[in-house]
């Protein structure tokens, strides 16, 4: 029976362990705002140490695992750019600014956003002093920092204001194949995945209370009643036992008196208001030896054809001139 006990804590451990380290994100983020976040500061290094890597096998951004309504989000990015360029990446994250969310203390506040960017190999953040001014203006009040020393072309930011962040602009330094011989001239894939709102999992495993409150037992509704706080829902069970569950004002109920509910139903509306998108470019590192060679071929095709058509023309006056002769 000890043997047995001992394995099921064993498994509970492991569940939770798994849990943090697929929750990395919401642990960054929180980490870059330690004034406004208490409980979540620790969970950042543990889940870098535990998953070096925030983009799936399967494809996905491990984000999702707890911000899990999907929202859209966009990535604008060059087609094409030189070695050793300095070149911007935008990441949108669009939200109705209208909407408020529940925060962390109960009460309703805007929404955060952040974005995680995965480049390719040998792509990093660039330094300042590359920026151009304009690229500084758009910057200023964004920190993007490398997911880890170890890991620089992944790039992540956040969570910062939404309201006047919805397009996200990262300064990216792409690499030389002369000076780094991993690095090819190809088109190579960009990963992006961005969120706007708190998420419905805590680094820890546990739900956070930006969820529906559900009920906590079986029964009839025989009562709801208002206080200071917000709304006392009574249910009383088969065997006349009531049980109250209080939920705060910030929560709208959709169940009303003499209602039958289940225990894990909804007795409120879903207040989250945010959510977790990711998308994909494809970007060209270009040979400028290949783009040379292309315009030379292009020129030389020109000339080639105006030669053609003014010997043409020329034969046709000789034609014209012997006919008449």
């Amino acid at each position: 029976m000890m043997h047995v006990v001992k394995m099921k804590k064993k498994v509970i451990e492991v569940i939770r362990k798994s849990v943090v380290a697929t929750c990395f994100y919401t642990g960054l983020l929180f980490a870059q705002l330690p004034n406004s976040i208490t409980s979540a500061d620790a969970f950042p290094i543990y889940a870098q140490q535990a998953y070096p890597n925030p983009r799936e096998a399967n494809g996905r951004i491990v984000c999702a695992n707890c911000h899990l309504a999907q929202k859209p989000v966009e990535l604008e990015t060059p087609q094409a750019v030189l070695p050793n360029e300095v070149f911007e990446t935008v990441v949108k994250i669009p939200y109705d600014t209208a909407q408020k969310q529940i925060l962390g203390n109960g009460k309703k506040g805007g929404l955060n956003v952040g974005a995680v960017l995965v480049l390719p190999e040998g792509f990093k953040l660039a330094p300042k002093n590359t920026l151009s001014e304009e690229l500084k203006a758009k910057t200023k009040s964004v920190y993007v920092t490398p997911y880890s020393p170890k890991q620089e072309n992944i790039l992540v930011v956040g969570p910062i204001a939404g309201e006047k962040n919805q397009e996200i602009t990262f300064p990216i330094l792409s690499p030389d194949p002369k000076k780094d011989k991993g690095v090819y001239f190809l088109k190579y894939p960009l990963y992006v995945g961005g969120n706007r709102g708190r998420a419905q999992v805590n680094p820890t495993g546990d739900k956070t209370n930006n969820n529906a409150l559900l009920a906590k037992g079986t029964g009839k509704i025989t009562g709801i009643d208002q206080n200071e706080k917000g709304v006392i829902v009574k249910i009383e069970d088969t065997n006349g036992k009531v049980l109250e569950q209080s939920i705060p004002a910030e929560y709208s109920v959709t169940v009303k008196k003499g209602d039958l509910v289940r225990q894990d139903q909804q007795l409120t509306l879903d207040p989250n208001v945010g959510g977790f998108g990711q998308t994909e470019r494809e970007i060209v590192l270009q040979d400028p030896n290949r783009i040379i060679g292309f315009i030379g071929f292009s020129v030389l095709t020109m000339l080639t054809q105006t030669m053609l058509v003014l010997k043409k023309k020329q034969f046709e006056k000789v034609q014209a001139a012997e006919m008449n002769f």
